[in-house]
């Protein structure tokens, strides 16, 4: 696996913290890995959206 350096707001890292000792996570890597994975489908559909609605808009307009 690759590491990635990254900085977070003291209050992004109290919050990440506590849902980790919530037991939502078993650490933060593993929040952090599952937070990435969600920004991905997030933004895939978003692409994906777009791409749709450009679709339509060029069926009904040409």
């Amino acid at each position: 696996m690759e590491v990635i350096p990254t900085k977070l707001t003291k209050k992004l890292e109290v919050e990440m913290d506590a849902i980790i000792e919530e037991g939502w996570y078993a650490s933060r890597s593993e929040f952090m890995r599952d937070a990435v994975r969600d920004m991905i489908k997030k933004m895939k559909a978003e692409r994906l959206e777009s791409a749709i609605k450009e679709d339509v808009k060029w069926g009904l307009y040409g």
